[in-house]
C-alpha cells in the first residue's frame, strides 16, 4: 500500500480535529477505534514515507562551492 505526503496530513487533521474517519487521496477510508490507533497508523506512514524510493540510493547530493576563473 502507497501512501503519500498528503496522506499523512489528512491524518494529522483528523488526529487535531478529534475526528476518527479519514480518507485517504486514492479514495480508501478507515474509521480508527480511537487514538492509540491513530498515532500507530501515523508512525507507521512516517516510516514508510522516510524509506528511499525503490532503484535510489537514498544518497543525497550536495555542492559545498565552486572555484572558477574569472
Amino acid at each position: 500500500m502507497a501512501f503519500q505526503q498528503s496522506d499523512l496530513d489528512r491524518l494529522d487533521t483528523a488526529i487535531g480535529s478529534g475526528i476518527r474517519k479519514v480518507t485517504f487521496a486514492d479514495g480508501r477510508s478507515t474509521e480508527y477505534q480511537n487514538l492509540d490507533d491513530m498515532l500507530r497508523a501515523r508512525e507507521a506512514i512516517v516510516g514508510i514515507l522516510a524509506k528511499p524510493a525503490p532503484g535510489t540510493t537514498g544518497r543525497r547530493r550536495f555542492i559545498v562551492g565552486r572555484v572558477g576563473r574569472l
